[in-house]
């Protein structure tokens, strides 16, 4: 493993830990003494990407990693949260158990992970992924989006009052007429 500080071509492997995705290792070089992560991830093997021309390709987790960043870009969006979205994506792949899996299929699962992640990038990515023809589509889509975002908000916040302590106040019950 090259040394990122110094280029060193040996380094020594200080600590190693197992992850859902692969391998994380802390290394130290074996010139400068500098140390850094590297992480080792399981290549999909043989998994071919169709395109929607019906070309294939084999399955590139940089291409999709590059694809992630630039829908993320200047949004604060961390390198980790990028790379784990990766990892599952790459994972659910190889769970289906199939040698090949077509764009939409791909372009579906980072778009759930884009919508819980950043929802900015979402749209970004929904724009380009969805080929918006015109501007009332790339709105339908950003009122779905508005409205996913109000529906999970008011689910989630707690009432201010809350519900039977209304009912059993005299003040509330009079005006109800009870």
């Amino acid at each position: 493993m090259k040394c990122p500080h110094c280029g060193h071509q040996h380094s020594k492997v200080i600590d190693s830990r197992s992850t859902s995705a692969g391998t994380r290792r802390r290394r130290q070089c074996l010139k400068c003494g500098y140390r850094f992560t590297t992480y080792e991830h399981v290549h999909a093997n043989g998994l071919l990407v169709v395109k929607k021309d019906g070309r294939r390709e084999e399955f590139s987790r940089e291409k999709l990693s590059s694809g992630l960043r630039k829908a993320c870009a200047k949004r604060p969006v961390d390198e980790a949260s990028i790379e784990k979205v990766v990892d599952d994506i790459e994972q659910k792949l190889q769970g289906m158990g199939k040698r090949e899996a077509s764009t939409t299929v791909i372009g579906e699962l980072v778009m759930q992970h884009l919508e819980r992640l950043d929802r900015v990038a979402y749209i970004r990515f929904a724009s380009v992924y969805r080929d918006f023809a015109d501007i009332r589509t790339f709105k339908k889509a950003i009122d779905a989006l508005v409205q996913s975002q109000e529906a999970e908000s008011t689910a989630s916040q707690l009432p201010l009052i809350p519900r039977d302590a209304i009912d059993h106040d005299p003040v509330t019950r009079s005006r109800k007429g009870g």
